[in-house]
Order: C-alpha cells, then sequence, then structure tokens
C-alpha cells in the first residue's frame, strides 16, 4: 500500500495530463485537415456574403416599384408638412438607391472626365499601400540590423529608407489634387444637371408657389451639394485605400503569422465593431436636421431683408428679434445634443480602436515568436525580432486602416443625410414636372367636390386666340375661386379684368403663363413666346441698362433681330425716358436698377421692354399706377399701334376707354363676361358714386326730421 501510495499521481495532475493530450490530438486532427477547415470557414463566409447581397438587392427592387406605383398618381394633394422634410436618415437601401443615381450623374459615363479622374486616383493608391507595404518589410530589416548590431546594413537601409520618401510624398500631394479635383468636378456636374431641371418648364417658380415640401432651394442647390460633392470625394480618398490596406495588409500577415490567428482576430473585432454600430446615434439624421434648421435660419434673415420697410413701419423689430432668437436658439440646441452624442461616442471608439484592438494585434504579432506557423522559419533573435517589427508595422497599418473604416461610418452618415437632401430636391422636381404637386390647403379642399376639381387635369391647345372653357379657378392655397370660367378674346379684342382681391385675377394670368396646372376643362392661347406679362413691381434683371429693356433676350439676340441702339433709344423716348441713357452712363452701364431708377421709371422700362418684344397679347397687371395719364395714354396708344392685344387689371377709370371688353369677377365665385361701353359706364359709375353720396346723408334727415317732429 505504501509502494501504491508513494507512485500515485494526484488527480489534478491526471486532468491537466489529460486535457494536454487532448488538446495535443485536436492540434494534430486540425493540422491534418487544416486545408479543408479553411476552405469551408471561407466558403461558408463568402455564401453568407452573397445571400446577404441577394436580400439587399430584392429589398431595393420591391422598395423602387412601390416609389414608382405612387409617382404615378398625378394632381396636388395634401402635404405632410415638415415630416416629409424630417424624413428618416439611414444606411438602408433607399440610401443607396439614391447615391447610386446621383453617381450616374456625377459620372455620366465611361469616357467622362470623372471616370478617368477616379481611375488615376485609384491607381495612386494602389502605389501608396505598396510603398506602405515595403516601408513595413525596410523597418523590420532596420531594426534586425541594429540588434544583431550591422551597421552596414543599417545604413544601406537608411538609404533606401530616403529614396522610397521621394515616390511617397510626390504619390500622397497627387492623391490630395485628385480629391479636390473630383470635388469640384462632383460639383461641377450636380450643379449643371440641377440647374437644367430647375430653370426647365418654370419649376423654379412651381417648386415655390406650388408645393411645400422644398423650403429653401437656394440653400439646397448650393451650400448641401458642394457638401455632398466634397464629401463623396472625401468618402471615396478614406474608404477605398483604407479597405485596399486592410486586404493586402491582412493577406501578408496571414502569410506570416497563420491565417487562424488573423481568422479569430478578426472576429473578436467584427463581433466589437457591430457593438459599436448598435451603439452609434443616426449622426445622418442629425446633420440633415441641422442643414434644415441653418436653412430656415437664413430663410428667416433674407425675410426679414425683404421686408425691412414693412416691419419698420410697423415697429416691429422687437417681435422679428424673438423670431430670429427662437430660430438660432433651436438650431443651437439641435448642435449641442449632437456634440454632448458626439463626445460619448468618442469615447467608446477610441478604447475599442485604440486600446482593445491594440491588445488584440500584441498578441497576434507574439504567434510566430511562440508558436511553430507553417511556412515561417526564425533562427535567432535578429529574426524573430525582424518578424515581430514588420509584423507590428503591418498590424498597426491593418488597424489604422480598420479605424479609419470605422471613423468612416460617420463620414456615411453624414452623406447619406446630403444624399438624402440633394435626392429629395431631385424627386420633387422630378414630381412637379410630372404634374404632382403636395401643398397644405385649406379645409374646403377636403370637400368631395373640391377634392375631385384638385385631382382633375385640363387641356391646353395652342391656337391664335385665348379661350377658357369649363376651367376652373384655384387658389395657391387650393381654395376654389370660380368652378368653370368660360370666355374668349381674340386678335385685337381688348379685355379689362376687374375685381375684389382675391377673386382670381392673378390666378388666371398664372395659368395663361404656364406657371399653374389647369384642374379641368380646356384652354386655347398662343404659345409662350406670343403672350408678354407686365406686374405692378417690374422685374430689373442684373446687367446693363440695354438689358434691362431687351430682357429676357441677350446682346446677340438683339442684334439678330436687326434692332439697334437708336431703336431702343427711339423705344425709350415713345415713354419720354431717353434722359437716362444718359444720366446713368450709357447703355453698357451696371447698376442696381431698383435702385436707381424710381416705381414711375421702372413702369415705364418694363412697358419699353413690351414695346421691344411687340408681342400678339400682353397681360398688363397694375403697370401704370405710378405714371401720370399722359404717360398712360402714351404707353397704351402705342401698344395699340403695334397691335398688340391687351389683357389689363386695374381699377382706373382713365383705362376703361382702351378696352372693348370687360371680364368682372364678384368675389364670390361668378363673374361677368360681356362688352364694354367705357362712356356709358363712367356715367353709371359717377351716378353710382351720387346715389351712394346722397345714400349716407340719409340718417342725418332721417335725424332731422324727427327733431322737427318732436318740436
Amino acid at each position: 500500500m505504501a509502494v501504491q501510495s508513494k507512485f500515485a499521481l494526484p488527480p489534478q495532475h491526471v486532468s491537466e495530463k489529460s486535457l494536454k493530450q487532448l488538446i495535443s490530438t485536436l492540434t494534430d486532427v486540425y493540422l491534418k485537415h487544416r486545408t479543408n477547415i479553411s476552405r469551408t470557414v471561407y466558403l461558408t463566409l463568402f455564401v453568407a456574403l452573397i445571400n446577404r447581397i441577394r436580400n439587399a438587392i430584392q429589398e431595393q427592387k420591391a422598395a423602387s416599384l412601390h416609389q414608382a406605383q405612387v409617382r404615378q398618381r398625378p394632381g396636388t394633394s395634401s402635404s405632410q408638412g415638415e415630416a416629409m422634410s424630417r424624413k428618416r436618415v439611414e444606411l438602408n437601401r433607399e440610401f443607396f438607391k439614391n447615391l447610386l443615381r446621383l453617381l450616374k450623374i456625377v459620372i455620366p459615363g465611361w469616357k467622362s472626365k470623372e471616370l478617368r479622374l477616379v481611375i488615376t486616383h485609384s491607381f495612386f493608391l494602389v502605389i501608396r499601400t505598396l510603398i506602405s507595404l515595403y516601408v513595413a518589410e525596410l523597418d523590420g530589416k532596420l531594426v534586425s540590423s541594429l540588434v544583431r548590431g550591422k551597421g552596414r546594413e543599417f545604413l544601406v537601409g537608411i538609404i533606401w529608407w530616403m529614396m522610397v520618401a521621394v515616390p511617397a510624398t510626390f504619390t500622397n500631394s497627387m492623391l490630395s489634387y485628385h480629391q479636390c479635383k473630383l470635388a469640384l468636378q462632383y460639383r461641377t456636374r450636380l450643379t449643371n444637371h440641377i440647374h437644367n431641371k430647375y430653370l426647365s418648364e418654370m419649376t423654379f417658380y412651381s417648386l415655390s408657389a406650388l408645393d411645400d415640401r422644398i423650403k429653401n432651394a437656394d440653400q439646397l442647390i448650393t451650400v448641401d451639394v458642394s457638401r455632398f460633392s466634397n464629401s463623396l470625394a472625401e468618402l471615396y480618398s478614406n474608404l477605398a485605400k483604407p479597405m485596399l490596406d486592410m486586404i493586402i495588409y491582412n493577406y501578408s500577415l496571414s502569410r506570416s503569422v497563420g491565417g487562424e490567428g488573423l481568422f479569430m482576430m478578426s472576429l473578436l473585432v467584427q463581433v466589437s465593431a457591430n457593438v459599436m454600430r448598435a451603439l452609434t446615434p443616426p449622426f445622418g439624421k442629425y446633420v440633415a436636421e441641422e442643414a434644415r434648421l441653418e436653412g430656415e435660419f437664413s430663410f428667416q434673415h433674407s425675410r426679414l431683408i425683404d421686408n425691412s420697410e414693412e416691419v419698420a413701419l410697423y415697429h416691429g423689430h422687437e417681435a422679428e428679434k424673438d423670431t430670429l432668437d427662437k430660430g438660432y436658439f433651436t438650431l443651437i440646441k439641435h448642435v449641442n445634443r449632437i456634440l454632448r452624442r458626439r463626445f460619448y461616442h468618442a469615447l467608446m471608439e477610441d478604447f475599442v480602436i485604440k486600446y482593445f484592438w491594440g491588445a488584440l494585434g500584441l498578441m497576434l504579432c507574439s504567434v510566430p515568436v511562440f508558436f511553430k506557423v507553417p511556412g515561417q522559419t526564425l533562427r535567432g533573435m535578429g529574426d524573430r525580432t525582424e518578424s515581430f517589427i514588420t509584423n507590428r508595422r503591418m498590424l498597426l497599418s491593418s488597424s489604422d486602416a480598420f479605424g479609419r473604416v470605422m471613423f468612416s461610418y460617420k463620414e456615411i452618415t453624414e452623406l447619406a443625410g446630403y444624399t438624402s437632401r440633394v435626392s429629395t430636391l431631385l424627386d420633387v422636381m422630378d414630381d412637379i414636372q410630372a404634374g404632382h404637386f403636395e401643398k397644405k390647403l385649406v379645409s374646403s379642399a377636403d370637400i368631395d367636390d373640391n377634392a375631385a376639381i384638385l385631382q382633375g387635369r385640363g387641356e391646353v391647345v395652342e391656337s391664335p386666340d385665348i379661350e377658357f372653357v369649363d376651367v376652373p379657378i384655384v387658389s395657391p392655397n387650393g381654395d376654389i375661386l370660380v368652378r368653370k370660367l368660360n370666355f374668349t378674346v381674340q386678335r385685337g379684342q381688348h379685355l379689362l379684368i376687374v375685381g375684389p382681391n382675391g377673386c382670381g385675377k392673378s390666378s388666371l394670368f398664372r395659368i395663361l403663363g404656364g406657371l399653374w396646372p389647369i384642374y379641368g376643362g380646356t384652354v386655347r392661347k398662343p404659345p409662350f413666346t406670343d403672350i408678354f406679362y407686365i406686374p405692378q413691381r417690374p422685374y430689373l434683371s442684373c446687367g446693363t441698362l440695354r438689358q434691362q429693356v431687351i430682357y429676357p433676350d441677350s446682346l446677340r439676340e438683339m442684334r439678330d433681330k436687326g434692332v439697334t441702339d437708336a431703336d431702343l433709344l427711339r423705344i425709350l423716348g415713345t415713354v419720354e425716358i431717353g434722359h437716362i441713357v444718359d444720366r446713368v452712363g450709357g447703355w453698357d452701364a451696371e447698376e442696381e436698377w431698383r435702385d436707381v431708377l424710381s416705381g414711375g421709371v421702372q413702369q415705364r422700362v418694363a412697358m419699353a421692354r413690351l414695346f421691344y418684344h411687340a408681342p400678339k397679347y400682353a397681360i398688363l397687371d397694375e403697370c401704370t399706377s405710378s405714371v401720370t395719364l399722359e404717360i398712360e395714354k402714351a404707353m397704351y396708344d402705342n401698344a395699340k399701334a403695334l397691335g398688340i392685344t391687351l389683357m389689363t387689371v386695374s381699377h382706373r377709370r382713365s383705362l376703361w376707354k382702351y378696352h372693348g371688353h370687360i371680364l368682372q369677377f364678384d368675389g364670390q365665385g361668378g363673374y361677368i363676361f360681356t362688352e364694354l361701353d367705357a362712356e356709358r359706364r363712367l356715367k353709371l359709375e359717377d351716378e353710382k358714386e351720387e346715389l351712394d353720396l346722397q345714400l349716407r346723408g340719409v340718417p342725418e334727415i332721417e335725424r332731422r326730421i324727427a327733431e322737427l317732429t318732436a318740436a
């Protein structure tokens, strides 16, 4: 018994020995079937990736089909207000669909300059990665030379180090140049595309007057397009190079430390990355909201500038200050919220990326030192040092690349915000050009009859005359002003339009000008070139005095028509403002004409513009309110002499004699279209005013009679 107890092994020692034997057996089995196991793992990962891509494509096709069905519904619908501008911004199929759409715009084809820049940029990215890989190997050799005391090898390594610096610095400079050049080209392509859509088919007008989804188109076209272009160019550099670095460095590391260790480390990194992604706030949504608040704050200031005179007369500066302060504090509150979220997110990112992943990297680099890796033979301290330094350098570069990929997630979410805003602008412009509008409507628009009218569309037929057949007149907010308007204006048949405010006069002209949709009936009218519109406050463009008269023609178009400066001077003489040519310094003088010219002179310039173009029809909307009766007579007489058929909106009696027909709205949905006898109507109006004056005195007469009766 004593002998048996002397040679007996403790149970703990037996279990440890059995565990070691089990590990050794499993290791032998793994090494024997290592190739098959690795292939199975990689094949499984590849199949999972393909399945995920297939599901994403199917979801995107379903979303595209649904959106296409929605867009096929024409008409004006009640807008959802701010909910449209606050839609959720995520890295989903909608983002990739919008991004692909914008990419087709900024890179239009295989032979485009942008694609050549991308290819050249990619070439330098590959060169930069290969140079970094060589520098990692050279770094290991330098440290190995120091450890072994080989001074000659160390000096040769230093010389090679300095020689590599030349192509490395050139490559870095080219990468920076190509990134800036790409951003500029992207912005140019996208801006040209948006301008072509924005300034065609009256989209710029419909976007602000008939649709509520876009409130700051100017900011979207200028600021957001620029930010999108810069973000896209930066993202390609900040994403393509790290991904290329990860592929090349990981391949080199797998040959040095074994694919198993690299796979385990990648698995741990992926798990931690998924945790970080789940905890990452929606920065794309925050950026989009910040841009929207910035736009609203800017719009409030622009609105104050545009209406500064009215605000000053009302002494409304305190109320405007409250509005501006509220807009600014709302913006700052949102920015502070973003800063707090970014602070906590940065703490998490720094800990995981710099320290947790760094510890995993050191363990991975030590694998060839403590374990035998197939294909690796380390015979001394110098070889182990060189292997460790090279592996550590490649691992640091790979970790840095992976860290940049992770940090780029925030950049991608910001890009998603800009992509959402720019794509929304393009979508809304497409909807408008397709006849689909979304606007906040009045409560009466919910009535079945009114809703049916707003969902309908009429017909426009080109004709030498103007005729409205059963055309509803609708206000911008969806109120039905006139259900069925019928009238005809032939060449030489001058029409006077009168009625109270808000009765449909301006809506009628906007339909004639092609600015508003036709909700029913038939409109027969000449082409746009035969109709000219002059508002009460004429538009004066940026440019020379000559351009104010010939607008929207250019100087070349004026010359092609055979018109000279002498002809323009004669036209100005018709409205008695020929002297302003010398006063401002000639036809080529450039000024802020709205500030230089008085209101009356501006109206005369607008009439001179009408005489220059000499259209078949002219719509005159209170355009003589600031001129004298003598000038007004000269304007109308000259317009008739040029064969221009006049359609005038005015309450001035002096204009009645220039028209043969009248269209009078009563403001209650009714109207009268009849011939106008100016002299008879003037007599009736005088008699009416006289009777009104007498009726005002009736209460005083009755009071006096009562006093006399009581006495």
